[in-house]
């Protein structure tokens, strides 16, 4: 699914799954689970643990999130952007976000998995537990399991 998502699949080039503006790469996929939250390094096509703890309810409002087996977290690290203006910084890492969760999308319904984008965030809450710098900002967040039956 993370391969899916945002790996980089031209190394020489440095080029991912889904496109990003300029090439920024500005957009960071954190994985909430049970066991803790991770970072996906998209080079090595690994997660990298942040937090032991299970931070899952914090990622949305609605009750599901705490049991979903997996929430995806996506972060705009600004810092990544160069000179751009404040107001195209936001645009294009939205922008962005929505291309890399669509292929989270498209990846779930080949595996028959569920998964639901999220805007309903407390982000100041959560970027506080996920001990975020001043530069990265949680864009949305994407829940994954699996279908009701």
């Amino acid at each position: 699914m993370l391969w899916a998502a945002f790996v980089v699949t031209r190394e020489d080039l440095g080029k991912r799954t889904a496109p990003s503006a300029v090439n920024w790469q500005e957009i960071d996929i954190y994985v909430a689970t049970a066991d803790g939250l991770f970072l996906y390094d998209a080079k090595k096509h690994a997660l990298m643990q942040v937090l032991s703890k299970d931070v899952r309810e914090f990622t949305g409002r609605q009750p599901f999130v705490k049991t979903a087996p997996v929430n995806l977290v996506y972060v705009t690290d600004f810092s990544k952007m160069g000179q751009a203006k404040s107001d195209e910084k936001i645009f294009y890492s939205a922008a962005d976000t929505g291309f890399i969760s669509q292929n989270v999308y498209l990846y779930c319904a080949s595996e028959g998995l569920a998964t639901v984008v999220r805007g309903l965030v407390d982000r100041e809450a959560l970027g506080e537990i996920m001990k975020l710098g001043p530069d990265q900002r949680i864009t949305l967040s994407q829940s994954v399991g699996y279908p009701k039956k």
